[in-house]
């Protein structure tokens, strides 16, 4: 009975022996002189949550706007400059298509010494050309239709610049949010360096956790550095398609999270597909082939060569001693199309006509296609935006605060609050980038994907390139939704 006593007590001893160390890391079990300098060595921690704007709330400089972004491109922007340029030119043209031919004036001699008993003939000529069947009215019509595709570049690439200059403008400004966000992150992981570092010298962590600590934070402000220059870069772009790169990298000012392009992306497709300055040009192309058709066929019409004059004969007259005088000169002349009827160029203008209309089909099913695949994106990184602001980062925030309310408490330590920022601001991050996919997306869709500012207006008579009109947002410049996905 006896030992069994002693077997019994010592198993309540080893049990008593096994919880001190939880005991110790019980709060509530400290007397209230060891509770109150307990609180009294616990740094006081107020929760720090990430917010849009930040940049903006004190700028060392006045705040730059889309609108005045747009105003400097409609200045400064040489493409727009080239449009302008085309469309003089295409007139010009025009002018020049339906001029008449110069008429030719001419000295004539004929036996000009006369011979032993005087004569020859000297005077003068006028000759015109006389085009028939309307030709010169036919070359204006062609080149009125390259007028029209003249204008509808210029128009194109008005809404080429401005998409470009807000796409940019928008780059700017996730790119400056962004880098708040990683200086955040990096001072987050610092103090959390900083929380093992005090673990490791009582003894709680090793020295491999701290080392991997102190890894991550070299990293985070490596990431802050590189986001300071991709904001550099940004900005280097922007200033590159207002035509201004001189510009000093200012403070921009925007709002990512309201207002952005709001899409029906079977609307945003059909509209693209049907409305597009693209669908406008095949359509003056497939004009113009049809006016160039017309004036071939006109050609074979031969055109009169008038010739009239005087001449002046010094042959003398058989009845009297005294020279002939003036005579005049008219000639009509036309050429006969018997081996050349122009039946070439009729055959090339007809295919072309073919292949202009068959560019328009072409044209419209490009355009669909490259709209889908922008609306896909702007779908997926729209429902990755409304993810992030409704869902995680409500959730990640309220999981922040309740461990900060803990920490108050003592029943969670520094490092999992820290932690758990971090988590917090990690997300904040990759909702940026979702927020700049969403405007850059939407915004290419408005300007029917109409995304290089920089790219010169095509001439008229530039059949042969490639559809430029259809050009896809610029994948370099855009991220792409599993970049910005969070990473295992």
């Amino acid at each position: 009975m006896e030992s069994l006593s002693k077997r019994f007590a010592t198993l309540a001893l080893l049990l008593v022996i096994a919880a001190l160390p939880s005991l110790a890391q019980q709060p509530m079990n400290m007397t209230p002189q060891e509770m109150q300098h307990h609180h009294m060595n616990i740094p006081v921690v107020q929760p720090v949550y990430p917010h849009l704007g930040r940049a903006q709330e004190n700028p060392q400089s006045p705040l730059f706007t889309v609108e005045e972004a747009q105003r400097l491109a409609a200045e400064s922007n040489p493409t727009l400059r080239q449009a302008e340029a085309e469309i003089r030119a295409s007139k010009a043209r025009q002018q020049q298509s339906g001029l008449y031919p110069n008429p030719t004036v001419s000295y004539t001699g004929d036996e000009i010494r006369g011979g032993s008993g005087g004569g020859g003939k000297q005077g003068f000529f006028v000759q015109q050309t006389v085009v028939t069947a309307g030709k010169l009215a036919r070359s204006r019509d062609v080149f009125s239709k390259e007028m029209q595709l003249a204008e509808i570049e210029a128009q194109e690439q008005k809404i080429r610049v401005e998409t470009s200059v807000k796409s940019a403008f928008l780059r700017v400004l996730a790119a400056q949010e962004l880098l708040d966000v990683r200086h955040d992150l990096a001072k987050i992981q610092q103090d959390f360096t900083e929380s093992q570092r005090n673990l490791f010298n009582t003894g709680q962590v090793d020295e491999s956790e701290v080392l991997g600590s102190e890894v991550d934070a070299q990293r985070l402000r490596l990431s802050a550095r590189m986001q300071e220059n991709t904001l550099r870069e940004e900005w280097r772009s922007l200033a590159a398609i207002l035509g201004r790169p001189d510009l000093p990298l200012p403070t921009v000012s925007g709002d990512l999270e309201h207002n952005w392009p709001d899409l029906n992306e079977n609307q945003a497709v059909e509209s693209i597909a049907t409305q597009s300055p693209a669908n406008r040009i095949a359509d003056a192309s497939a004009a113009r082939a049809t006016s160039e058709l017309a004036r071939a066929k006109r050609e074979p019409i031969p055109d009169l060569q008038i010739r009239g004059g005087m001449e002046y004969n010094n042959e003398l007259l058989d009845t009297a001693n005294h020279a002939k005088g003036w005579e005049g000169i008219a000639e009509v002349g036309v050429q006969i199309p018997i081996f050349n009827r122009n039946q070439g160029n009729i055959a090339a203008a007809s295919a072309s006509l073919d292949r202009a209309n068959l560019e328009k089909q072409r044209v419209a099913l490009t355009l669909r296609d490259r709209a889908a695949t922008a609306a896909d994106q702007y779908a997926n990184a729209k429902l990755m935006a409304l993810e992030y602001r409704d869902e995680m980062l409500p959730r990640a925030k309220k999981a922040y605060t309740l461990m900060v309310e803990k920490y108050g408490l003592m029943l969670a330590a520094n490092p999992r609050v820290l932690e758990s920022q971090r988590k917090l601001f990690n997300l904040q991050a990759e909702y940026i980038v979702a927020l700049e996919n969403v405007w850059t997306a939407g915004i290419a869709l408005q300007g029917f994907l109409l995304t290089d500012g920089l790219e010169s207006p095509a001439r008229p008579g530039e059949v042969d390139r490639p559809i430029r009109e259809t050009n896809l947002p610029l994948p370099d410049r855009m991220m792409s939704l599993s970049d910005s996905m969070p990473r295992p």
